[in-house]
């Protein structure tokens, strides 16, 4: 479990990391893949499901207000195990996983052909030699169409759902000689909807971050879970933003979680910058991006946040932050020993 988690974490990290450097004037979102392929794949109800099918663990959006974005695919995995000079038997381990992850890439595609660009990571986790990332990335250049800043094909309209074809939805290569296969295929024709779908999850995602509660579900259709989030639920799912933060004078919302590490009162706080909360609530997401998108360097520096301990502030205007308690302090948000 623990490799299964970090891998997941430093996976993310080092793809990100490299779009990032990429295109340095781009934000960069992670969404999960299954949340982005459930409007268009879902099985049949009662539950709304993708089944076993092989696909990628996330997808990575490059985006800019005005432009149309780029998406990637990402695996990623995590071992305990040493890839050594010459093949051995500890070694197969993160083989095989770069493996199952380049046949997890190889069933999910943006248009027809192999033209979706992809990462594929193994994490080794070894506490005498470090941390090792490997990572094989398949090349590729595929644009999702530019959208208006408003109106029906804006991501601030809610969804339709699609039915598309997931057996023998791909040609095989014409020089191997290969049939169709079965894959998660988004036409050319759908680029524009699924655009939408993507920035729509990730303006969940943010919410959700942020506890969200309620408002979460207006950006998600029923084969996506949005039921969950018109329900009562445990402490955990039903946060709303009931905490608030500043940090070098900004102003966030969120929520926070408050601990017991060996008797001391740890608080966790997740949100996002007061004014795109306020937005993203109001269901604008465009009008979210593009502010975003403008206030991307403007953000505190963790050496700048008093009193709080490790923090995260990301360009998008999310943050996370810990500190420990003060004896004698209350504190708003769940506690969990």
């Amino acid at each position: 479990m623990q490799a299964r988690e970090l891998g997941r974490a430093f996976g993310l990290a080092v793809a990100e990391r490299t779009l990032r450097e990429r295109y340095p004037d781009h934000l960069i979102s992670i969404v999960d893949t299954d949340t982005v392929l459930l409007p268009g794949f879902a099985r049949t109800k009662p539950a709304a499901t993708l089944g076993a099918r092989a696909r990628p663990d996330f997808l990575l959006e490059a985006w800019r207000p005005g432009e149309g974005s780029r998406v990637f695919l990402v695996t990623v995995n995590g071992n305990h195990q040493a890839v050594m000079p010459k093949p051995s038997a500890s070694s197969r381990t993160t083989y095989r996983q770069l493996d199952r992850g380049s046949e997890r890439v190889e069933r999910f595609h943006l248009g027809q052909g192999n033209e979706t660009p992809a990462f594929i990571t193994s994490t080794e986790f070894l506490s005498s030699a470090g941390v090792t990332v490997h990572v094989l990335h398949a090349e590729g250049d595929v644009r999702l169409p530019v959208r208006p800043s408003s109106g029906a094909y804006s991501a601030d309209v809610a969804i339709g759902r699609r039915a598309l074809p997931f057996v023998n939805s791909v040609a095989g290569s014409k020089q191997g000689g290969e049939d169709r296969h079965n894959a998660f295929l988004i036409p050319e024709g759908e680029f524009s909807w699924f655009g939408r779908v993507i920035a729509r999850a990730q303006a969940a995602g943010q919410l959700s971050l942020a506890g969200g509660g309620g408002r979460v579900g207006q950006y998600l259709i029923d084969d996506q879970g949005r039921k969950h989030f018109s329900e009562t639920a445990f402490a955990g799912t039903a946060s709303v933003h009931d905490a608030k933060a500043g940090f070098a004078g900004e102003p966030y919302v969120g929520t926070d979680q408050v601990f017991r590490i060996n008797g001391t009162r740890v608080e966790a706080f997740s949100g996002m910058a007061a004014d795109l909360y306020d937005l993203l609530a109001d269901g604008k997401v465009e009008e979210y991006r593009r502010r975003a998108y403008e206030r991307r360097k403007d953000w505190p520096k963790p050496e700048d946040i008093g009193d709080w301990g490790a923090s995260s502030f990301r360009p998008d205007g999310t943050a996370l932050a810990i500190r420990v308690v003060p004896k004698g302090a209350s504190s708003g948000g769940q506690s969990l020993s």
